[in-house]
């Protein structure tokens, strides 16, 4: 770091990229974007604020009500005693070894979000898992909010696993510019999103690569209801939110229709187009999935569909998914059908074409990089096998011993006596909050690690204050980016917050396992060994690193991992040569027709791709519910994170809602206008914008605000998961179905 009379700067990393951090004695008083970002983000603007907010918690806290006998009924709502360590961890251990030796350990649920921390070895997710695992395991969680459902659908259409689909083997954005012709875009490609990647981005590009598509003549169309869904200068379609399955199909018949469809492609790389081709020519039920039968459904001009299928099959064309299409109920059919919709333009492993997934969903996808794995704090194995789909977390504590269906597999749910979550908020990304509410009084104990009074804070019984990566020294690196930073501690832990690794090491001492759990290393030395290991590791693929040392007196370094030339394309071995190199699905080839779901016997998720639309939509809508809700992700932060300091900026809270005009002037709503937002499920405030870059019919609240106290009518900040669907997206993949809710909005 560089130190002057009373101010030293320094760099560190963060999941939305590297900044420059100014500090005075012990408080950060300010940052500045990295040097080497092209596009910077402005999220950490808000950083000096939101350390040293009112709301850190500040000293292990215990609430009363728990405190005093055990009550469950007062969470969200009691006061919190405040001890001191020793006491606090104490009570803690006795407490988790109370219920693993009555109840087994299969009684406690591990909840985190890996989001807390760029940095390798304060991972909270690796620390929590790590600690349960060492004191006898946990039930886990399978999957993400984010691509829980199309982690359960997708290798059963191309026999991969779809986060290693995502992160390692799709076109660069230079393929995209050197071959595509046409971009497709089901949901956009958002650079607001791209402002963030697990790890970190350094570099924010995927704007500047909108440009080169431009200045290429590439022509890109964004199809979805919001056009600020894709870069200014990209086409817009305007589609009805949850009906992109319907247009896919209409695309889909249009070249069959039409002889576009590439048979030999077919009949060599794919199985199943002869069971699926009599329900998309309407021979099964008596409804063929024609353009003017899907305009109607989507939104889309019936000539528009035709003229666009036709370009898709005389141009090299990349078909892009969206994460949010499979956020909603039935999200596996539109990731389903626009793999079947690439296979049928025959496109798939050709550069820039076929189909990607989750291109600006986050900043990392896209990027020409050497795969460079390590620095990851083990944690061990989970000797309790129970694992539940992550987004079901309300109905496993409504409903313990109720069977459920997932992924060709039935199991009950386990009856959980204990939750320990580090690095999350729950009350944040989790659907129908109210009803989570009530669900979450069920447990016997909570406990949290956090460093912010949050929702889920206030609903825990035992409350650790945690300190921020900006109080602690790691080191940042993504597989992701081709940076790698040393990130110093630059102040002291503000209060007594402590890492979650001192914390989980009193536990585990109290619980007799600290030699387990620790390896007998502090946390500095296992930054020393996991940073050695990945150096080795380096060195052994021809990456020179600098020693520990080095690397802290220069902060950052850019690493030699660059990928010069054309870049891996996605499933070009398997096009060139479908039976020397298979596929892992059980028929070798990509399965437009699966056997394997069709014998689940599903009538939510059948044998091929259908049209089956959601409970609410705009098809379903009413007059008390006539509006689609959808749900972004927030452009002034990470999911929640920062919030408690941005909602002291003045008129930032409550967040702002995107109204059509024609939706608008029939409420007498107009843009800075203070809305209620609400339907049978909650209601939320919302200050109004008025524009026409959202469909009519359709309006837009982003996530990110911090969840309101027990009993207030009304959120008041404008959470949109007060509203939302907690259902499973299909018995196959129960995902999260947060893009599933309509709703009314009135002004205040």
């Amino acid at each position: 770091m560089a130190e002057g009379f009373t101010r030293k700067t320094g760099v560190t990393s963060s999941h939305w990229g590297a900044f420059e951090v100014d500090v005075e004695g012990n408080r950060i008083v300010a940052t500045r974007p990295f040097s080497q970002d092209p596009h910077p983000t402005s999220i950490p603007d808000i950083l000096p604020a939101a350390v040293h907010h009112h709301t850190r918690v500040l000293r292990p806290s215990i609430r009363r009500g728990w405190l005093e006998g055990g009550d469950r009924k007062g969470r969200g709502a009691d006061s919190f005693v405040e001890l001191p360590w020793d006491e606090a961890l104490d009570i803690a251990a006795t407490e988790i070894d109370r219920v693993r030796t009555r109840h087994g350990n299969e009684a406690m649920f591990g909840g985190s979000y890996g989001w807390s921390s760029a940095g390798r070895f304060h991972h909270a997710q690796s620390q929590v898992h790590r600690f349960l695992n060492t004191i006898g395991g946990y039930v886990a969680s399978f999957g993400s909010y984010s691509t829980g459902c199309a982690q359960a659908i997708m290798p059963h259409v191309f026999g991969v696993n779809f986060l290693n689909l995502v992160y390692e083997h799709q076109d660069s954005w230079q393929t995209l510019c050197d071959h595509t012709e046409t971009l497709v875009m089901f949901g956009g490609i958002n650079p607001k999103n791209a402002q963030v990647s697990m790890g970190g981005i350094t570099e924010h590009d995927t704007a500047g690569w909108f440009d080169r598509f431009a200045q290429k003549g590439m022509r890109c169309i964004n199809i979805g209801p919001q056009r600020t869904d894709a870069p200014d200068g990209c086409e817009w379609l305007a589609l009805r939110p949850a009906s992109d399955t319907a247009l896919m199909l209409a695309l889909a018949y249009v070249l069959e229709d039409e002889a576009l469809t590439d048979k030999a492609f077919l009949s060599r790389c794919t199985v199943g187009f002869e069971q699926f081709r009599p329900y998309l020519m309407g021979q099964v039920d008596g409804h063929p999935k024609t353009p003017d039968w899907a305009s109607p459904l989507c939104g889309v001009d019936a000539e528009t569909i035709r003229t666009l299928a036709r370009r898709m099959a005389r141009t090299r064309t990349l078909i892009t998914v969206a994460w949010s299409l499979q956020r909603g109920q039935h999200g596996e059919q539109p990731y389903w059908m626009s793999a079947v919709l690439a296979a049928m333009l025959g496109q798939i492993g050709l550069p820039g074409g076929g189909v990607g997934y989750g291109y600006g969903a986050i900043g990392g996808v896209g990027k020409s990089l050497m795969g460079l794995r390590g620095m990851t704090f083990s944690q061990h194995q989970n000797p309790v096998g129970t694992v539940i789909p992550v987004a079901r977390i309300g109905d496993m504590l409504r409903s313990p011993g109720q069977l459920y269906d997932f992924n060709g597999k039935r199991a009950p749910y386990p009856d959980i006596r204990l939750i320990y979550w580090a690095g999350g908020n729950p009350f944040h990304h989790h659907q129908d909050l109210n009803s989570l509410h009530d669900a979450w009084q069920k447990p016997e104990t909570i406990i949290v690690n956090e460093p912010w009074w949050t929702a889920t804070a206030k609903r825990a019984d035992i409350v650790f204050p945690a300190t921020t990566p900006y109080e602690r020294e790691d080191i940042g690196r993504s597989n992701l980016d081709d940076y790698l930073f040393y990130m110093p501690q630059l102040i002291p832990p503000v209060g007594e917050a402590r890492d979650d690794y001192d914390i989980f090491t009193g536990l585990a001492r109290r619980l007799g396992c600290e030699d387990a759990y620790t390896e007998g290393r502090r946390a500095q030395e296992w930054i020393e060994h996991l940073y050695s290991d990945y150096r080795r590791s380096a060195a052994e693929q021809g990456v020179e690193l600098p020693e520990l040392e080095t690397l802290k007196e220069r902060n950052w370094v850019r690493l030699p991992i660059q990928i010069e030339g054309p870049n891996r394309t996605l499933f070009a071995p398997f096009r060139e040569d479908p039976d020397g190199a298979p596929l892992a699905t059980p028929s070798g080839k990509i399965e437009i027709f699966s056997q394997t779901i069709a014998g689940f016997g599903y009538d939510d998720c059948r044998g091929h791709p259908v049209w089956l639309p959601p409970d609410e939509w705009l098809g379903t809508a009413s007059a008390a519910s006539p509006l689609h809700l959808v749900s972004p992700q927030p452009g002034d932060k990470l999911h929640s994170q920062m919030e408690s300091a941005l909602a002291d900026v003045p008129g930032a809270r409550p967040v702002e809602i995107v109204i059509h005009p024609d939706t608008a002037s029939q409420r007498g709503i107009q843009s800075g206008d203070l809305v209620r937002v609400f339907n049978a499920r909650g209601a939320c405030r919302a200050r109004a914008r008025v524009s026409e870059d959202i469909g009519p019919g359709v309006v837009a609240l982003p996530t990110g605000a911090w969840f309101g106290d027990p009993g207030l009518n009304i959120d008041p900040h404008g959470n949109p998961n007060v509203l939302t669907l907690d259902v499973g997206t299909s018995r196959l993949g129960q995902g999260c179905s947060a893009h599933t809710a309509l709703v009314e909005v009135a002004r205040l």
